[in-house]
């Protein structure tokens, strides 16, 4: 299965309440102990400002979270022979093109597999890569059904033992949240890369039946962390989003 999208933001605070008392549970899964994030920008436009301004913020977002406190929170949810601790970016790439305005998630996997198979300067995959694909404004990217900027703003998944999230551009209210668009990406960012470190497969990582993964316990919860907006992920430790 898919992970449970990051949701646009509800016209109510409490249509994001969670369903009793949270608590996540190990699945048995693989998880991500050192994450290497690497960043696909599919799109000419990624070459042109405002959006290769975002490219170079971007790379600077996940220079910074991938070693940060973000990071540290996550080491509760260390099992045994697989603790979890700082990661890094390993490499960032513009794709030319333009892109369909209509992507299924099927795209995207080939898209990932298609690359792999012919860039020599995109990364095979590890047990510990992670794969961001930012689409460009005007495209919709289709889930099991729904759709980003109708029903939700983010997620990720995996295909075999490739591991990606996919980050649709917020060019709607829903999945701005009120921030500017750098700070819509990288709290939304932030929500994918916790949830794919610690369920990187749906499910079969950390989970709650009821809830959902890590972050959608506290989907659109965000603070600051050097100047970055970032999500608050959910702690079984301290019982609330931190």
């Amino acid at each position: 299965m898919a992970a449970n999208p990051i949701q646009i933001v509800p016209l109510r605070a409490d249509a994001i309440a969670p369903v009793g008392a949270p608590q996540l549970t190990y699945r048995g899964g693989p998880l991500l102990t050192s994450v290497e994030v690497f960043l696909f920008f599919w799109g000419d436009v990624w070459q042109q400002d405002p959006q290769a301004a975002l490219v170079q913020q971007l790379n600077g977002f996940f220079d910074f979270v991938l070693t940060s406190s973000l990071m540290d929170q996550l080491s509760e949810y260390s099992v045994q022979g697989m603790p979890l601790g700082h990661g890094m970016r390993i490499g960032t790439t513009v794709i030319a093109g333009v892109p369909p305005a209509n992507v299924a998630d099927a795209d995207i996997q080939q898209f990932i597999q298609q690359e792999l198979g012919s860039d020599p300067a995109v990364p095979q995959p590890t047990p510990n890569s992670l794969y961001y694909v930012y689409l460009p404004p005007g495209v919709t990217v289709g889930l099991d059904g729904q759709s980003s900027c109708v029903n939700f703003c983010g997620y990720h998944s995996n295909t075999g033992n490739i591991f990606y999230a996919v980050m649709p551009y917020p060019d709607c209210s829903g999945c701005m949240g009120g921030l500017t668009v750098l700070d819509a990406l990288s709290s939304t960012s932030s929500h994918e890369l916790c949830e794919a470190v610690t369920d990187p497969i749906p499910g079969q990582g950390w989970y709650d039946d009821q809830n959902g993964e890590i972050g959608d316990i506290c989907a659109w919860q965000t603070k600051q962390l050097n100047g970055y907006t970032v999500q608050l992920e959910w702690s079984n430790k301290q019982g609330q989003c931190a």
